[in-house]
C-alpha cells in the first residue's frame, strides 16, 4: 500500500516507521520548506511493544521522504491524518478537494461532532482510529517514545467497508493488534474528558511528564476526569457502553491513583512516554482543557476542578491569542 502521512509529528512519525517495515512505501506531507529544516532521517529512540510485553529498545536512525506538494491526481492509496484536534478543519480543508482516489485514517482526538470535524471531505473515504503510541521530540531532535501493541479502530454506526478492512489490514501488517469500538462517537469523547481531566493537573505542575509517579496529582487528575462525566453524558453519550473507559474514573482512587502512579514511574513504555512530554509550551494539552471547559459551560455541567485550573491554560495567562 501506498501511504501518505500528513505532517511529521509524534504520531505520524512511529506509525510510519511502523507500516514502511511492514513494506508499505511510506512518504510524509509537510509545508513548504519543512523537508530542508527536517532533514532526511529521523532519529528515533523507542520503546517497541509489538512482541514483548516490557517492550523492546529502538535506537536508529530512519531515512525518510518528504514531499511539499500534494495534487488531487496523486497515486496514494492511503492518507494518515494525525492532527491536534484545533487543527482539524485546517487539515480537512487542505485535504478534501486532494484526496484522489486515497482513503483518509482520521486519527486522533476528535470534540466535535465526527461528521462535522472532517469538513467536506467525502465521508466513504474516510476511516475512524485512534493512536496506541506516544512520545516527543527533544531538544536534540531525538524522537523518544512508545509503541504499544495494538491501535484503536471504529465506526459511526454501520460496520466496516472495504475500505476500513483495508486500512485495518495494513496496520494489523505492522504488527499491530486492533481494538474495535462501535460506539467511537462516544469512546473518542471519554478519551477527550479523560485527557483533559490529566492534563489539567499536568499542566498545573509546567507539564505533563510532571504526573509521572506524582499519587496526589493522578488522583486530582483521575477526579477531574470523573466530574467530567456528566458533560459527555449530556452530549448524548450512553456510558454504558463505555463501561472500559471509564472504569478508571469509576474505581475508588485510594485504589487506582496509587497503582497509576506506580506504573507511570516504572513501567518503561509509560514512563518513557510521560518524560518525553515536557514541553512546558505544548499548545494541545491547553487547548483540550479550553475546549473542554467552554463545553461544560454552554452546557450547564459543574466541573470544579477543570475550573480551578483555568490559569494554567488561559489565553490570558499564557499570553496566547
Amino acid at each position: 500500500m501506498k501511504i501518505l502521512m500528513f505532517g511529521r509529528g509524534v504520531i505520524a512519525t512511529v506509525y510510519g516507521w511502523a507500516l514502511q517495515q511492514a513494506g508499505h512505501d511510506v512518504e510524509f506531507y509537510v509545508r513548504p520548506g519543512r523537508a530542508a529544516t527536517y532533514g532526511d532521517a529521523v532519529d528515533l529512540d523507542l520503546i517497541d511493544m509489538r512482541r514483548r510485553v516490557w517492550g523492546r529498545r529502538v535506537v536508529e536512525r530512519w531515512p525518510v521522504r518528504y514531499r511539499e506538494a500534494l495534487e488531487p491526481d496523486h497515486d496514494f492509496d492511503l492518507i494518515v491524518l494525525s492532527v491536534p484536534h484545533h487543527r482539524l478543519p485546517e487539515a480537512t480543508a487542505f485535504l478534501s478537494p486532494r484526496v484522489g482516489q486515497a482513503t483518509v485514517l482520521v486519527f486522533g482526538n476528535i470534540w466535535a461532532e465526527p461528521l462535522s470535524a472532517i469538513g467536506t471531505l467525502p465521508v466513504d473515504r474516510v476511516a475512524w482510529g485512534f493512536p496506541q503510541a506516544g512520545g516527543g521530540f527533544g531538544a536534540d531532535g531525538v524522537l523518544r517514545g512508545a509503541l504499544l501493541p495494538s491501535v484503536v479502530f471504529g465506526t459511526l454506526g454501520p460496520p466496516p467497508t472495504d475500505r476500513e478492512r483495508a486500512v485495518r489490514q495494513a496496520f494489523r501488517e505492522a504488527g499491530l493488534r486492533i481494538k474495535e469500538r462501535p460506539d467511537f462517537r462516544g469512546w473518542l469523547w471519554v478519551h477527550f474528558v479523560s485527557d483533559a481531566g490529566l492534563f489539567s493537573q499536568g499542566l498545573r505542575l509546567g507539564s505533563l511528564s510532571k504526573l509521572a509517579g506524582a499519587t496526589r496529582d493522578l488522583r486530582e487528575g483521575l477526579l477531574a476526569g470523573r466530574e467530567l462525566l456528566p458533560l459527555i453524558e449530556a452530549r448524548g453519550v450512553d456510558l454504558r457502553r463505555q463501561r472500559g473507559g471509564v472504569l478508571l474514573f469509576r474505581v475508588p482512587t485510594w485504589l487506582t491513583a496509587p497503582l497509576l502512579a506506580w506504573v507511570t514511574a516504572h513501567f518503561a513504555p509509560l514512563r518513557a512516554n510521560f518524560a518525553a512530554h515536557s514541553d512546558p509550551e505544548a499548545e494541545e494539552p491547553r487547548e483540550v482543557c479550553r475546549d473542554t471547559l467552554a463545553e461544560a459551560r454552554r452546557l450547564g455541567i459543574s466541573v470544579p476542578r477543570l475550573e480551578a485550573a483555568k490559569p494554567y491554560f488561559s489565553r490570558e495567562a499564557t499570553g496566547r491569542g
